[in-house]
């Protein structure tokens, strides 16, 4: 794999572009692996980058049903944060976060990491105390965050109306750490990594059923045929539950769409990310100009990749009040994702009853931004056979015995 640089770019721009290599190669599946990862979306590339990377497991495959990418990673709307409230959120999430701002130079391949900054508004009392409490915890954490005054708001996001008739902005939780990258970026640096590494990315590679004997995985069925595997890692968001069941197990999930949306260009006018949870409201600007806008998630369990109609009008409605301007812009593109949510609204990363199936799910409405973590924490858990630091309090076990993370602030509603 030829390494991008300054210099390649002006080499390849002198000879007409003629030398520029595949990003990754077009696998056909091998008999056996000791892993096969399903779901080349941003976690399970990451896991299978970190197997690599990180324990030298090399003999791995990763399936994907439709296009690399396509899914949820293809679907969100880039935010990073780290400024959870429980303990192990806040550490898997800010390992993410760290992971992301070396990323590039990783992966040697550009993510477009931003760092720009993410406030997330205060517009009740009640959320005042909640976000201060918040940053008192980060605090502890080692997560630098901190509870700023509205006019701190409107210096850092001018054009926000700080008093709105419904809505009215009492101040934000603010981490200037945080911000968002390109998430396609995301998924190719990975899958280019993992090329080079060896490994076998299998698109339109459907699995059809798991395999086992005796208690223990031995294999998955594709729609290319019978692939053997010492481990399988089931990383499908929204579909979880699909294949756990094909594994012979059900998990304590629900499967729901969340939208977004973006609007026409138009130029720079907000440089930070702001997300508003009274209104299930969050927006941003694009490197293209466009505002991007998302929302809650529907309140029905479904699988469809556009979401309803109701909830964009309910979200536009409240940020219109919040910022005046988007008043008159044009919408130019909506979609949907299928997120997988828990109960407690924090994910699984766990052994399953079936032996050596392991599982990373449940990541709810905060996919994106715990990609590295998660696929670190993930990839250890394969490699070893048990949890390390960062997955433990994430297991299965946890619904069984009462032992919650309750994200459902945090994570449940904005991102």
């Amino acid at each position: 794999m030829k390494h991008y640089s300054a210099f390649a770019i002006a080499r390849e721009a002198l000879r007409g572009h003629t030398g520029w290599e595949r990003a990754w190669r077009k696998a056909t599946p091998k008999k056996r692996y000791d892993v096969v990862i399903v779901g080349a979306g941003g976690h399970g590339l990451a896991t299978a980058y970190y197997l690599g990377r990180n324990h030298g497991i090399r003999n791995v495959a990763v399936l994907e049903k439709g296009w690399l990418g396509g899914g949820n990673t293809g679907r969100n709307t880039t935010i990073i944060r780290s400024n959870y409230l429980q303990d192990p959120s806040a550490a898997i999430y800010e390992k993410a976060r760290s992971l992301y701002e070396t990323m590039s130079q990783d992966l040697n391949y550009n993510v477009m990491y931003s760092p720009r900054g993410v406030m997330m508004l205060a517009q009740t009392e009640h959320e005042v105390r909640g976000y201060k409490r918040t940053a008192h915890a980060n605090a502890l954490q080692g997560v630098k965050t901190e509870f700023i005054s509205p006019a701190r708001v409107k210096e850092l996001c001018p054009i926000i109306e700080l008093r709105g008739p419904r809505y009215p902005v009492l101040g934000a939780l603010w981490q200037d750490r945080a911000g968002t990258a390109r998430h396609d970026a995301v998924a190719w640096g990975y899958a280019r990594a993992c090329s080079n590494m060896g490994m076998d990315i299998i698109q339109k590679c459907e699995v059809t059923g798991i395999r086992s004997e005796n208690g223990q995985v031995t294999g998955v069925t594709t729609t290319k045929g019978d692939i053997a595997c010492g481990k399988l890692g089931i990383v499908v968001a929204g579909h979880s539950g699909h294949l756990a069941d094909m594994a012979g197990f059900r998990l304590p999930i629900e499967s729901v769409a969340l939208q977004a949306l973006v609007s026409e260009p138009i130029k720079p006018c907000m440089d930070v990310v702001v997300m508003a949870n009274t209104v299930h409201g969050y927006m941003s600007q694009s490197d293209k100009g466009e505002m991007v806008i998302g929302g809650g998630a529907d309140g029905y369990n479904n699988y469809t990749q556009r979401g309803s109609f109701h909830h964009i009008e309910e979200t536009v409605r409240a940020l219109i009040e919040t910022f005046p301007m988007i008043s008159r812009l044009k919408m130019l593109r909506q979609w949907g994702g299928i997120v997988d949510m828990t109960g407690d609204r924090s994910p699984i990363i766990s052994k399953t009853p079936l032996g050596n199936c392991f599982i990373n799910c449940g990541w709810g409405t905060g996919g994106f931004k715990a990609i590295p973590g998660s696929g670190w924490a993930t990839a250890e858990l394969i490699a070893r056979g048990e949890p390390g630091p960062l997955a433990a309090a994430f297991g299965l076990e946890r619904f069984r015995e009462g032992r919650f993370i309750d994200e459902s602030v945090a994570a449940g509603v904005a991102h």
